[in-house]
């Protein structure tokens, strides 16, 4: 945690107090995009062009042509924006539940910072309302994504940090995010199911469960993977989602509702 903490504390050269307000730079954001993000967070916004790139998703990138300067897309903040979510959201959790081992603190941050929670938080904020996408996306499908959501969402997290600091970053998570779940009743809920399908297999004495994607649909940009969960060469679940690791999610959620009813194992030798 102390070697995160430096790599986020080395970015606040990044924090800059020079507004984007007037900008002649293609994409600014609408005055009600602006408004929208200070009643979020609670502070005027001093660097817009952060903001910008939270909400820029990568079809832009996609319709612009070669020759012409490309604004960033913002997966490079999303990825800033998960760090900070992690963090803030684990030390929340260690404060809240003093008596959870590492392995509970860390499958209850997972439920909380899942796509399909962060998704649920971004459609509560109306971030959809508000992203740059590109001509040749479809706008609406992009905008109730829930991969998209969730991306968009962390990426707001990013700019959040870098335009306020950890203190604001901290406040909007606050309320947006352990704000707006019933904290006890998400830490009671079990529904990682890659890890219930582990279980399964340890206490039977099987392998490991495997995942092999098996399709890829889509433009680059909005992909949509399928992937089937196996267990000794059984295929147990298939699942399909824009992000590997949901379409696995899928996957183990189908798998542990066939084990529930049947034992495809049950002619064979335990390994």
């Amino acid at each position: 945690m102390s070697q995160l903490w430096q790599k986020l504390t080395s970015l606040n050269f990044l924090r800059g107090d020079t507004p984007a307000n007037g900008s002649t730079e293609p994409f600014t954001l609408a005055p009600e995009t602006i408004a929208w993000l200070e009643g979020l967070t609670g502070r005027a916004c001093r660097r817009t062009t952060i903001y910008r790139t939270a909400l820029m998703h990568r079809s832009v990138l996609h319709d612009l042509p070669h020759d012409t300067e490309h604004p960033e897309s913002n997966q490079r903040l999303e990825f800033l924006g998960d760090a900070v979510l992690d963090l803030l959201v684990s030390e929340h959790l260690f404060k809240q539940f003093p008596s959870s081992d590492e392995g509970h603190l860390s499958n209850n941050r997972s439920k909380l910072v899942n796509r399909k929670s962060l998704a649920a938080f971004a459609l509560r904020i109306g971030l959809g309302a508000h992203l740059f996408i590109g001509d040749s996306a479809d706008r609406e499908r992009i905008r109730s994504s829930e991969s998209a959501l969730a991306d968009a969402f962390e990426a707001l997290i990013g700019a959040i940090y870098l335009d306020q600091g950890i203190a604001g970053a901290e406040r909007f998570i606050m309320t947006h995010v352990i704000g707006g779940v019933d904290l006890q009743r998400v830490v009671e809920e079990e529904h990682n199911y890659k890890s219930r399908l582990i279980e399964y297999a340890q206490s039977r004495h099987l392998p490991p469960p495997q995942y092999c994607v098996v399709g890829e649909e889509g433009a680059e940009h909005e992909k949509t993977f399928t992937i089937e969960a196996s267990c000794r060469g059984i295929v147990l679940g298939r699942g399909s989602a824009p992000r590997k690791k949901d379409a696995e999610q899928a996957a183990a959620r189908e798998a542990m509702a066939l084990l529930e009813t049947t034992d495809p194992f049950a002619d064979g030798e335990s390994l």
